[in-house]
């Protein structure tokens, strides 16, 4: 069973969407899965009870879609930041999470309900980003979420980009989860003067994190004992993984957010960033994204 319904928080339009027990709740501006949760579980998909929704501001909470770059421009790789011609402050995390996409199809005559996203063409490119590459976003809600960024390079010379759906997890006490999937990576903590480090054994949480883990496998998972479940992560056309949480003195410094609200989430974001930039060719296209499944925590 599938139902489709429009709602408006504050200043921007969403869609809520039912497919059996599975509740997904998207918003126009920037394309932005806000929450998704199945029946009476705890969410699976971190929906900020503090978050604003104001137009042109990033909703932190979701899935924010960072795009032509990631976190702060001037720490992108020379090739992306070659790609940008504008004396402006760059704005972090892209261009593209506070516009305004287009609703190309809604399906939901099959299994599966299938949402697709574009970025309207704008001639000459992007404001200082002067480059014609088309942007879509895919949703697709069976058993578990799917979502998929592709960006097609319909212009006539070689465009990088880094980029990242910058997933906010809900979680029962960041303290008390452990990430797996990482044990034996090489990680960039950005926290300690971006040193190289290998990770050993699951990822625990007991301070602020920002790392970047690389050549990640395709398959994270977030077990949450306190919740009896494990949230799989499985990812394509990615090999780096953003893993932060704010921890309390960074998340004192934000207006939208709960002072305790880095308890509730983790981000585990899907990312294409330093050595795993991507440079599309004349008429090549790139597709990166993550599939989120929940299973029951093994006894």
């Amino acid at each position: 069973m599938h139902h489709i319904e429009s709602v408006t928080l504050d200043e921007l339009e969403c869609w809520h969407f039912q497919h059996g027990q599975a509740q997904l709740l998207v918003a126009k501006q920037g394309a932005q899965v806000l929450s998704y949760q199945i029946g009476d579980e705890p969410p699976i998909i971190w929906l900020n009870e503090k978050a604003q929704y104001k137009q042109g501001k990033g909703i932190r909470a979701g899935v924010p879609v960072c795009w032509p770059w990631f976190g702060n421009f001037a720490l992108n790789p020379p090739s992306v930041q070659a790609m940008r011609q504008s004396t402006e402050p760059a704005t972090a995390h892209g261009l593209v999470r506070t516009r305004e996409w287009e609703v190309l199809e809604i399906d939901d005559a099959g299994e599966a309900l299938h949402i697709e996203l574009g970025l309207p063409h704008i001639e000459g490119g992007l404001p200082g980003w002067p480059h014609d590459v088309a942007l879509t976003l895919s949703i697709r809600l069976d058993t578990q979420l799917h979502i998929s960024l592709t960006s097609h390079n319909r212009s006539d010379i070689p465009v990088s980009i880094s980029q990242a759906l910058h997933s906010y997890f809900a979680v029962s006490d960041v303290r008390k989860v452990q990430v797996k999937g990482v044990d034996g990576l090489t990680y960039i903590d950005t926290l300690n003067d971006w040193a190289h480090l290998k990770q050993a054994g699951d990822l625990t949480f007991s301070g602020e994190t920002d790392r970047i883990y690389l050549d990640t496998p395709q398959q994270l998972s977030i077990a949450d004992p306190d919740w009896s479940r494990t949230l799989e992560l499985t990812s394509h056309g990615s090999r780096t993984a953003v893993i932060w949480n704010p921890w309390v003195d960074k998340t004192a410094s934000f207006s939208d957010m709960a002072a305790d609200g880095w308890q509730r989430m983790l981000c585990i974001e899907t990312a294409n960033v330093m050595d795993d930039v991507i440079t599309l060719q004349p008429g090549a296209s790139h597709s990166m994204g993550v599939s989120i499944g929940s299973k029951r925590l093994k006894a």
